[in-house]
């Protein structure tokens, strides 16, 4: 890793901010979105993902963000990238033939869904989102590129919450760029 990336790494995981006991007491809510507030720590996520799509082996072709605050950093990272960007939202929200896979949430089931024509045969996707914690949106994601005949090479995220096992099951390498215990 190089001075500048990990001054720009510093400077993200310096400005998450992180909120004990919301939403309910014993949570550590970690918020990215003092991020981005400011046009200068935007463009070092931004920067940071780009850097680590680009280092892959696999030569990515689209990138994929999830609702919403993948929907945030996506559409830059994608244009960057020169790639399209392919949305994966929650149910009902998305209009044509669309495949749909639920998850379990820590109270219940969500569904995600994507557009069947959004997706090629044969990409090789890249997953973009603000947090992983279980793992179970990130595996819900996977299996929906999949089933469309494409392939999911990474998922990116700013925060990835270890402890939680969210890594082991999502389906897919995962690169973080700050990582919290529960109790950081």
């Amino acid at each position: 890793m190089t001075d500048q990336e990990q001054l720009r790494l510093n400077r993200v995981r310096n400005n998450i901010a992180s909120y004990p006991n919301f939403p309910k007491p014993g949570i550590i809510f970690r918020d990215v979105f003092p991020l981005f507030s400011d046009p200068s720590l935007l463009e070092d996520v931004i920067t940071l993902f780009v850097q680590h799509i680009k280092s892959l082996n696999s030569s990515a072709n689209a990138i994929v963000g999830l609702e919403s605050r993948g929907f945030l950093i996506g559409p830059t990272v994608a244009l960057r990238l020169g790639v399209p960007f392919i949305p994966i939202r929650k149910a009902g929200k998305l209009p044509g033939d669309v495949r749909s896979a639920s998850y379990e949430l820590e109270y219940g089931t969500d569904r995600f869904e994507i557009q069947t024509n959004s997706v090629k045969v044969g990409l090789n996707c890249v997953i973009v989102d603000d947090l992983l914690a279980t793992g179970g949106s990130m595996k819900t994601a996977v299996k929906l590129i999949e089933e469309c005949g494409a392939k999911t090479i990474s998922g990116v995220v700013i925060i990835e919450l270890v402890g939680l096992g969210g890594r082991q099951k999502s389906g897919c390498p995962i690169h973080s760029l700050v990582q919290f215990a529960e109790t950081d």
